[in-house]
């Protein structure tokens, strides 16, 4: 007799052939037609309480723009109007104007970031260092441990509001998954804004530089990122970092901020075919990566003769591709990585939601071409030429990509090497913590100790 995950499959795939998915929702709610990490994912980005997640998750029953981003829209703006009271909290007594959260256009003049810089400065290095988290009681513990005692109701209010701030961008983030149509690209936006005005009010707290970088690059597109420098005069060496199929630069850049201290500088930029990208995925997109190198060498802050790539999921891809290609890498990581076995594995289970963001990023006109459009991107010729250290990453229960796919890549790159977390799933989700801390640690023994 055929087990319940088979038969689960067996009716998610039924459902994208028949493209049913949106009328099962309405009956199941979403969760089943979507990957199996999407809650920990999410969950990770915006430090949520799992189980509310979950509860908020089976309350999207429907794919459609209008139901699915007003639900999570709606979500978002609970947690930016709370962010915006918090605040208001901290500036009582004070000049300080607080914009609305919910309106960051609102808070993009010097002096309103300046406002906001001050209002979370008691807070902002014990969030870099310990991120979003799952409930206030969670907070208050930090505050109780790392604060000191004078302080802390101060530090806990400043705490939350940036907790809340990023809730937002989360939820804002997950509204616009898996992106290309209108109202999920307005959830972009609004998510990437939140994040340019938090960005802008922590970093004077962090000993940091962010400077949003706009690239012209191969196809007429324009690659919009986030370049980090550390304190200190430079040459710094600088990590590439990229990500996947729907993945965004603020899920990648907020995770980052407990890293600061490491030395090195990082370029944040997103995979092409996504969100802001006006024209489709394909093997020549390489060349826009080739292109942002470009820009990276010629920039004096930074020591290209100590050039890290890292990529997550699909971005995962494009690091292999590079550091096959481009002789300029020092170091690689690529994470849950699809380089072959995956492109030309069966679609048995794989949802609805999710061809079609394939389809979209790689423009396949129908599944034959969609088809055609993977099996082009099979890089499993080039493994062997990938001649500097590479760490590949995974579970070794990938639901998402073929697994086999990294050990391969590691296996047959002369300096590759594999860590596989037992009984995860695709990028090790579920170790998210743990292989990032292992990752920085990789990344500064191979591009800042040889300096020292």
């Amino acid at each position: 007799m055929p087990d319940a995950t088979f038969l689960q499959k067996l009716f998610v795939t039924a459902c994208a052939v028949t493209r049913t998915t949106d009328l099962a929702a309405r009956l199941t709610g979403a969760a089943p037609f979507l990957p199996a990490l999407f809650a920990l994912r999410y969950s990770n980005m915006g430090g949520l309480d799992r189980t509310q997640f979950t509860e908020e998750l089976a309350g999207a029953r429907s794919f459609r723009d209008n139901r699915w981003c007003a639900h999570w829209d709606q979500i978002a703006a609970g947690h930016a109007q709370r962010a915006t009271t918090l605040l208001r909290d901290l500036a009582d007594g004070t000049s300080i104007p607080v914009p609305n959260i919910s309106d960051p256009a609102t808070a993009t003049d010097n002096a309103a970031l300046a406002g906001l810089a001050e209002l979370i400065a008691p807070a902002a290095v014990l969030f870099a260092d310990h991120g979003p988290q799952p409930s206030t009681a969670a907070i208050t513990d930090l505050v109780v441990t790392h604060a000191a005692s004078g302080d802390r109701l101060r530090v806990e209010t400043a705490f939350r509001a940036i907790d809340a701030w990023v809730k937002a961008i989360t939820y804002h983030q997950v509204s616009a998954f898996p992106g290309h149509s209108e109202q999920r690209m307005q959830a972009y936006w609004r998510s990437r804004q939140l994040f340019d005005v938090l960005i802008g009010a922590l970093v004077p707290s962090l000993d940091l530089t962010v400077e949003h970088v706009e690239i012209p690059v191969a196809g007429g597109e324009t690659v919009a990122g986030y370049l980090v420098l550390p304190t200190g005069p430079g040459p710094h060496p600088v990590v590439l970092t990229t990500n996947g199929l729907e993945g965004t630069a603020q899920e990648l850049a907020i995770p980052q901020l407990r890293y600061r201290g490491a030395g090195m500088a990082m370029f944040v930029m997103e995979m092409p075919g996504s969100y802001a990208y006006t024209g489709p995925m394909s093997p020549g997109s390489e060349a826009i990566y080739h292109d942002v190198i470009d820009h990276l060498v010629a920039d004096e802050r930074l020591d290209t003769g100590r050039l890290g790539m890292v990529g997550v999921s699909f971005g995962g891809y494009w690091t292999a591709r590079l550091a096959a290609t481009d002789d300029r890498i020092t170091c690689a990581i690529a994470c849950g990585a699809p380089t072959h076995r995956s492109f030309h594995g069966g679609a048995l289970g794989t949802p609805q939601v999710i061809l079609g963001a394939l389809a979209d990023t790689l423009g396949a006109r129908h599944p034959l071409d969609l088809m055609r459009k993977l099996s082009a991107l099979s890089i499993e010729d080039r493994y062997a030429d990938i001649s500097m250290p590479l760490l590949v990453i995974n579970g070794d229960n990938d639901t998402l990509m073929d697994t086999q796919d990294s050990v391969e890549l590691a296996e047959t790159a002369p300096r590759g090497t594999v860590l596989l977390y037992p009984d995860d799933d695709h990028c090790a989700m579920g170790h998210y913590r743990e292989w990032l801390d292992y990752s920085q640690r990789w990344l500064s023994e191979h591009l800042v100790s040889p300096l020292n």
